[in-house]
């Protein structure tokens, strides 16, 4: 039995989001399933270093299947890019550690977070981006989010908490620019929980707002859901990169 790794992207603007879907063919898994099952001959299942929400997109997700056709890995590269829709890519097909998957051995993911933070139109960017008009404090949004980095228990940050595992993770970096309109937001951790990067998110803008103060972070690893920032729309997140 071989196991094979891709390295992907895709625009996940049309999609319900990674995770295959009882009934629903328009996942970013279920086509990678039906099309590679097609070229390959035999029912494939994949995993993904991450089950990113729908609308939400990826530039570095990684996948691994196992197969027992003993196609090369350039064909089944070229018979994918041939078959998938133009909204998915893949970078890379190869041979990966018999023991080797997706999502157990991933160490570190990065997401980023686009904001147009202005009232021009935000017209080319606009599948990618989310679009606020008032002015965000950058400053404030910086100090706020320095709480974040460490070990600490995110269930205030999820919408749906894991049954029977840790809510604690542990983010190594938190870095906040602005280019022009576009603020960025980005966030290196040893993995996200469900909508956790949204809210974090969030809760960085009301911050940025004046609708909450910087220094209040800390008090949130102890709350409830509530007590955290809005859920940011999907369509400003995407997956940069997985490391293992």
């Amino acid at each position: 039995m071989r196991n094979l790794r891709l390295d992907l992207c895709y625009d996940g603007t049309r999609y319900r989001g990674w995770q295959r879907l009882s009934g629903e063919e328009n996942t970013i898994q279920g086509k990678l399933e039906q099309t590679l099952s097609r070229i390959l001959g035999e029912p494939i299942e994949i995993s993904g270093s991450g089950r990113t929400d729908a609308g939400v997109h990826a530039r570095g997700q990684v996948a691994s299947f196992h197969c027992e056709n003993p196609m090369p890995c350039g064909e089944i590269l070229r018979e994918l890019r041939r078959y998938l829709p133009e909204d998915i890519g893949i970078y890379s097909c190869q041979e990966a550690e018999p023991r080797f998957h997706a999502r157990l051995n991933a160490k570190k993911k990065t997401y980023c977070y686009r904001i147009w933070n202005s009232d021009s139109p935000c017209v080319f960017d606009r599948r990618y981006m989310t679009v606020l008009v008032e002015p965000l404090d950058l400053d404030a949004m910086k100090a706020a989010s320095k709480a974040l980095l460490g070990q600490h228990d995110f269930a205030c940050f999820c919408t749906r908490a894991p049954k029977k595992k840790s809510t604690v993770r542990e983010i190594y970096d938190v870095s906040i620019t602005k280019t022009g309109a576009e603020v960025s937001i980005s966030a290196t951790a040893d993995g996200f929980l469900y909508n956790m990067m949204r809210i974090l998110i969030g809760t960085l803008v009301e911050v940025g707002l004046g609708r909450r103060r910087a220094d209040s972070i800390p008090d949130l690893f102890t709350q409830k859901r509530a007590e955290a920032g809005v859920l940011m729309p999907a369509k400003g997140l995407c997956l940069m990169e997985v490391v293992y």
